[in-house]
């Protein structure tokens, strides 16, 4: 039996226009904000790089160092975590961004600029809707998105979905887990903050209420360049400031409308491109998906066209066979 691809794929074709038109299921809007949401404000102007902030990631979390070959450069061995990006023992990480000479902090052309790569905890997480285990649950009140080892599958559907790459998967284990920040849930249920903010020193990365967040980083985007400010440390409500002069932001809050909106958002004088984030709809593409997978699925009508299709198909080229024979 000879079954013709154009055939097929013809006939395929029809039945998606069709399902998609006649029987369109109603468009999932994008989750919002969840009613107590809290989050992290990273400014990557006041980030000096020194990196503690994934120390203390790694000390709530009980993460081991990465270790590479920078170890035998320096004859030492145990010492340095030595992690290029986000992995299966990093949560959180600082990059940076370099330009030409690279002589400027926080200049877009021969500057450079930090930035910290961590989940950003989306309103709608695309991990989330990927996930055919519910291994990945958003909290329905503070927003955070955490991972139950027991119920996943290992499928790494949420890899591929989420747009900013950060789930990553144990593949050097036996029985791998997924690993990804969960915005160190196990602490602020104990009253505590995120390892993050906790361990910064100087305000780079703070946590809070969204809400008061997103207060704060607006305000920050009205200073003047040059003025200066007391910058919260640690928490946004915290009494504990470091004044410095303002930088001059990107008038933009990466992370308010990004994907649908998220509960990590940043504020940066480079543009956020240029620090490997994602340019994104104001739309989830859970919603997309969802929406997309609902109308094809409605009724049955998207399966049982495609297998009238594949026997439409197969009859045809049946019928030609037996005639040319």
């Amino acid at each position: 039996m000879n079954l013709q691809r154009r055939d097929f794929f013809k006939v395929l074709s029809a039945g998606v226009i069709t399902a998609t038109t006649s029987r369109s299921a109603q468009a999932r809007p994008t989750f919002k904000q969840p009613p107590d949401a809290v989050g992290l404000l990273y400014d990557a102007t006041l980030c000096i790089g020194c990196k503690a902030c994934e120390v203390g990631c790694k000390t709530r979390n009980e993460k081991p160092n990465v270790h590479s070959e920078i170890e035998e450069y320096f004859g030492v061995s145990g010492v340095w975590d030595d992690s290029r990006d986000l992995d299966s023992a990093t949560m959180n990480k600082i990059k940076v961004y370099k330009n030409g000479t690279a002589a400027v902090k926080d200049r877009e052309i021969d500057g450079f600029s930090f930035v910290k790569r961590a989940c950003m905890h989306c309103f709608d997480p695309d991990c989330q809707s990927a996930c055919p285990t519910s291994a990945l649950i958003k909290d329905p009140v503070k927003g955070y998105v955490t991972y139950d080892k027991d119920a996943c599958c290992g499928c790494r559907y949420c890899q591929v979905a989420c747009q900013y790459l950060i789930p990553k998967f144990e593949y050097h284990k036996a029985l791998p887990e997924l690993v990804k920040c969960e915005m160190c849930n196990h602490i602020l249920e104990e009253g505590g903050i995120t390892g993050c903010a906790e361990w910064c020193p100087t305000g780079a990365t703070i946590y809070g209420k969204l809400d008061d967040l997103m207060a704060e980083a607006r305000k920050r985007l009205e200073l003047k360049p040059g003025d200066r400010y007391s910058f919260s440390v640690h928490t946004v409500d915290s009494d504990e400031k470091k004044s410095r002069p303002v930088e001059k932001y990107i008038d933009h809050i990466y992370g308010e409308k990004e994907g649908g909106g998220a509960q990590y958002i940043m504020l940066s004088a480079v543009p956020f491109q240029k620090l490997g984030l994602p340019e994104m709809p104001e739309t989830s593409g859970a919603s997309k998906s969802e929406t997309l997978q609902h109308t094809l699925y409605k009724g049955l009508i998207g399966p049982i066209i495609l297998l009238g299709g594949m026997v439409v198909a197969t009859y045809r080229s049946t019928k030609k066979h037996q005639t040319d024979e």
